[in-house]
């Protein structure tokens, strides 16, 4: 059962920050609350909730694991706290609960492997960093490889870079190695609505990016202070990931790549469809460890059920 969302809340995890996401994805969820932003309440999406997440304990028993591989869903919007939307918009997912399944698997005693299965746009800057970094320390203890069906563009690639290895099905897209950042200004709409906003403030950057006023000289320079650190973290993280130059990560500009690209790019390992790598997977740990047939079925099921996933 869904909580009321906080849509203020959601608003400010959208605009004035830099966002790890492609266009099209930033547009789908404008979508959704330009309609209370602007004051059309009736348009918004009757079943857009938020969920309250998992403690530790629970994510280890709702693990997805067959024989020695635990899979873990990277889909949909990528945030920095639990959440989820619905009905008009994506489903969300937080990196908060993508450390909480990781770790779940990494204490997992019949985990020798684990896949991310990625099929997202991006999201959150915010907290990114910090989960790639912690995916990437984790690969020591036990491989990670990310599996990109169909999907991982922008935060999702940022993840996808820091595992041990990056496989991407034949139709896939990675990439969109690039920050945006969006402001709205509703000014000239209050104004012939009549209505004004009055705003008291102290410390001269306190109402930059202010909705209510059109943005000023000073915003902008903040806004392209924010995109340029963003932007420079993202990439050399990236290059250090990947072995690469930053200047290669850089002159991708934020292209999205299609697997061949990516493969001679050096953004992917290998291109193979989901049933293809989980079943090499599979044979490698049943002749390792003597898994029996029943469960190395499961595992290909499990494949079966990652190829049929929708797009975005």
């Amino acid at each position: 059962m869904h909580a009321m969302i906080n849509y203020p809340h959601i608003a400010s995890m959208v605009f004035n920050t830099p966002l790890f996401a492609t266009p099209t994805l930033v547009q789908a969820v404008r979508s959704v609350l330009e309609p209370r932003l602007l004051g059309r309440a009736h348009d918004m999406p009757q079943a857009l909730g938020m969920d309250t997440g998992h403690d530790g304990e629970r994510e280890l028993q709702r693990l997805n694991v067959s024989g020695r591989i635990a899979i873990i869903p990277v889909q949909g919007v990528l945030v920095a706290r639990r959440g989820q939307i619905n009905a008009a918009c994506e489903e969300m997912v937080s990196y908060e609960k993508l450390r909480s399944q990781i770790n779940a698997a990494l204490k997992h005693e019949l985990v020798e492997e684990i896949f991310l299965d990625f099929h997202t746009g991006g999201g959150q800057a915010m907290g990114c960093k910090e989960l790639a970094d912690f995916i990437r320390a984790c690969t020591s203890i036990k491989p990670i490889t990310a599996l990109v069906n169909f999907a991982a563009y922008s935060a999702g690639y940022y993840l996808a870079a820091a595992c041990s290895r990056i496989i991407a099905s034949p139709t896939a897209g990675v990439g969109s190695i690039g920050v945006i950042i969006e402001t709205y200004e509703v000014s000239r709409m209050e104004s012939e609505m009549g209505i004004t906003f009055n705003t008291y403030y102290r410390g001269d950057h306190k109402n930059n990016m202010s909705p209510h006023e059109p943005i000023t000289d000073q915003a902008v320079q903040e806004i392209n202070a924010m995109l340029d650190g963003s932007y420079a973290e993202f990439t050399e993280s990236v290059a250090s990931y990947r072995g690469l130059e930053v200047g290669a990560v850089v002159d991708t500009q934020a292209r999205l790549y299609r697997p061949r690209e990516a493969l001679a790019a050096n953004l992917i390992d290998e291109v193979a469809t989901a049933q293809d790598a989980i079943n090499a997977a599979a044979e490698r740990y049943t002749t390792n460890t003597g898994i029996t047939t029943r469960n190395t079925r499961s595992i290909r099921a499990q494949a079966r059920a990652l190829d049929t996933s929708s797009q975005l």
